[in-house]
């Protein structure tokens, strides 16, 4: 699908095109969506440009993601998707500057997206460029980033609390199950955002350098130095909640292992009770001709009360030594 955007009345304005049609003489954003082979070609023909394919998209070399070829700037990138979904997704999204154009090639539909369309469809100025929406889209691709994290640290805190709080009255089953299950899904999210960010960040610095080259305006180099140092700071920023979560799960599983243990020392404590009774009971269970005790009218009793006597006396030297 691909939607040319044109500024009309004051608003950016989009326009749904075919593969039959051409895109309007006033476009200055070409936003392309899951494009077929025929969408690919009418991109490419109305710009001479050559449209990247779905596995170019997700290479991971820089030399693929970031170049400059024909006079046009591609620009690749990763952005989550479905963040608040319980299993987000990272999507990769291609920017391409081609004679003051923008064509964004995605496979997804990330929440800036939505967000630049929304509020340059209120108000757009007039002179609206191919740049200038690039670096619309850029900005609210890191303040989304930083709304992220803002929700993934309060989330953090939250299960911080859940996992130290002593008063907990659930199975502790089914309870360390859910702390485990939610630090896995917080883990996932915080590597897909810092994964994103880096390569923003890698962006940003292409974007920079070849900036110089094409004489990028004042405002624009300023506005890419804020966003490289926002990228960082974001940067350095979900890395700390990466470790947070690495913390709590390492909590989690010592906690885990200290109800282990609680369990196994019960059954250790019953294996060393229950010993000295055993041992009475089988030395009076002896097939022997002469004890003298089982001709006594007070041997049976005498023997239950040595076994208890015998259970006793381990039970309470442990809770002396502060082992239970």
């Amino acid at each position: 699908m691909i939607t040319a955007y044109c500024v009309r009345e004051g608003a950016l304005t989009g326009v749904p095109v075919t593969p039959d049609s051409t895109l309007p003489p006033d476009t200055i954003w070409i936003d392309v969506l899951r494009p077929s082979e025929a969408e690919d070609d009418l991109v490419e023909s109305a710009l001479g440009i050559a449209i990247p394919t779905r596995d170019e998209m997700i290479e991971i070399e820089p030399s693929s993601r970031l170049r400059l070829e024909n006079g046009a700037i591609y620009l690749t990138g990763s952005l989550v998707c479905h963040s608040e979904d319980e299993r987000p997704t990272l999507s990769a999204v291609t920017f391409i500057l081609a004679r003051h154009r923008l064509v964004t090639l995605r496979y997804d539909e990330p929440k800036p997206f939505r967000l630049v369309t929304a509020e340059l469809g209120r108000g757009c100025p007039a002179d609206m460029t191919g740049e200038r929406l690039l670096m619309e889209l850029l900005d609210t691709i890191v303040d989304r980033a930083a709304d992220i994290i803002e929700r993934l640290s309060a989330h953090i805190e939250a299960l911080s609390e859940r996992i130290f709080d002593r008063e907990a009255r659930t199975d502790q089953n089914q309870r360390y199950r859910a702390l485990l299950a939610r630090i896995a899904r917080l883990g996932d999210l915080a590597s897909k955002v810092r994964e994103s960010l880096v390569s923003m960040a890698r962006i940003f610095t292409f974007l920079a350098a070849e900036g110089e080259l094409k004489a990028m305006s004042k405002d624009q180099k300023t506005a890419l130095k804020s966003l490289q140092r926002d990228a960082t700071s974001l940067t350095d920023h979900v890395s700390y909640l990466g470790d947070k979560i690495t913390f709590l799960l390492d909590a989690t599983l010592g906690l885990v292992s200290i109800e282990q243990n609680n369990i196994i020392k019960i059954f250790a404590v019953l294996s060393v009770v229950l010993m000295p009774p055993t041992l009475i009971a089988s030395i009076y269970g002896m097939n022997f001709e002469h004890m003298p005790e089982l001709a006594l009218t007070w041997g049976y009793p005498a023997a239950l009360i040595a076994m208890l006597i015998a259970a006793i006396v381990p039970y309470w030297i442990f809770k002396w030594r502060r082992w239970l």
